[in-house]
């Protein structure tokens, strides 16, 4: 069955894609209107004769893209990633949610099958170590990130900041 790209106006897919799927259409089988792709909406349906027909009954939708897709070019946004991906141990984080809230702390440990973070505070008197989930953090400073390049003008060669 193929898949469509529709173009919406920006912050304006789960608006489109709920209208599309409300239309009750039967050629129309599937929306996805996923977070990382902005200002598209992936719609399956047996032809885009019937998406064209559609869209011109609903605001926000602009166009059809050209051209099908399979589900193989779209199944990566079918999953969700884990909270805790991006995270390495010993990166400073900022707690977001739960009674630390707005406490900065450093990574300690990480549990990607229970998508928990153990993370020690540091404005405390007494290290102590708290067990969060990947969603209640933001990473402020990560340590796997490569220092930035240097230029200096009395030299054409870049340095990169290490010994």
């Amino acid at each position: 069955m193929p898949i469509y790209a529709v173009k919406t106006t920006a912050s304006q897919e789960r608006t489109v894609a709920d209208m599309i799927i409300n239309r009750e259409e039967d050629e129309i089988h599937a929306a996805l209107a996923p977070d990382s792709l902005t200002s598209y909406v992936m719609v399956e349906a047996d032809n885009d004769a019937v998406i064209k027909r559609v869209l011109e009954d609903i605001p926000h939708a602009r166009t059809i893209v050209p051209g099908e897709s399979s589900i193989g070019e779209v199944e990566h946004f079918l999953s969700p990633k884990p909270d805790v991906e991006g995270i390495a141990e010993g990166d400073i984080v900022e707690l977001i949610a739960g009674p630390f809230k707005g406490e900065k702390a450093q990574v300690q440990r990480i549990d990607e099958g229970k998508d928990q973070v153990t993370v020690e505070l540091y404005e405390a008197t007494v290290p102590i170590p708290v067990t969060v989930r990947g969603d209640q953090i933001r990473v402020l400073d990560s340590e796997e990130r490569s220092p930035p390049l240097v230029f200096s003008r009395s030299s054409n060669r870049e340095a990169t900041g290490r010994d």
